[in-house]
């Protein structure tokens, strides 16, 4: 076999180094994201993220789209991120309400049960939209038993309510609570809905010790790494 010259292998050198040293200096999706929600804790995204990861291993399809929220942070901060993962862009960073059995402006308890009036935690699958009580609603689908499985009977959806509003947050100390869903403003609750449709994941994080070690989707290696991180002082 004929050797290249001298200029063309050096050539292609240049450009596999160049390769290699852009390569590892790209950052990491839980980096890229951290930057772009600094106000967010970043073993929360990461945990998100490995939750999506061990779920895609265990056969679940993977999202475009992925929403975290932080029930750890009082309703009158916004607590709901919305990232575009394929684009690695930060689209919603929003208020959004606890169900009116989870707690005041700081959330408590969570509950899988019907008529409990309380939020869930875990890993959810978003279906389709609908026009109902509440206007455009998207319906979720929780997909860890006994943690969030009675989403769908419990009509457990994203949709806009008048009481996630910043003024009543400063007027009352907190804004309004649901029914246990993820409710958020008004004006933007359509378009973030269609942001989220048609089975992107949503990821509801509170540090509740037994969901943390229960969790089929917190199992896996990064999971339980990011597990592990979150319950370190």
């Amino acid at each position: 076999m004929s050797r290249l010259p001298r200029p063309v292998a050096t050539l292609i050198l240049f450009l596999a180094a160049g390769f290699a040293v852009s390569h590892a200096a790209e950052p990491s999706l839980q980096d890229t994201l951290s930057r772009l929600a600094p106000n967010a804790n970043p073993k929360v995204i990461g945990l998100a993220l490995a939750a999506t990861e061990c779920a895609a291993a265990q056969g679940q399809p993977p999202s475009d789209r992925l929403a975290v929220i932080d029930y750890s942070k009082p309703s009158t901060e916004p607590r709901l991120w919305v990232f575009d993962l394929a684009k690695r862009k930060l689209l919603y960073h929003e208020l959004v309400a606890h169900g009116r059995n989870t707690g005041e402006n700081l959330a408590r308890t969570f509950s899988n049960r019907p008529e409990s009036l309380q939020s869930s935690l875990g890993l959810f699958r978003t279906l389709g939209t609908y026009d109902g009580h509440n206007g455009y609603s998207l319906r979720m689908e929780g997909l860890e038993p006994g943690t969030n499985d009675h989403a769908l009977e419990r009509a457990l959806v994203i949709h806009g309510a008048t009481y996630v509003n910043p003024a009543l947050a400063r007027q009352q100390g907190r804004i309004g609570r649901s029914y246990g869903c993820p409710a958020v403003r008004t004006a933007i609750a359509r378009p973030l809905i269609d942001a989220l449709k048609g089975g992107q994941y949503v990821f509801s994080y509170y540090p509740d010790a037994r969901w943390l070690s229960a969790s089929p989707y917190l199992k896996c290696s990064s999971g339980r790494a990011m597990t592990a991180s979150l319950a370190a002082p």
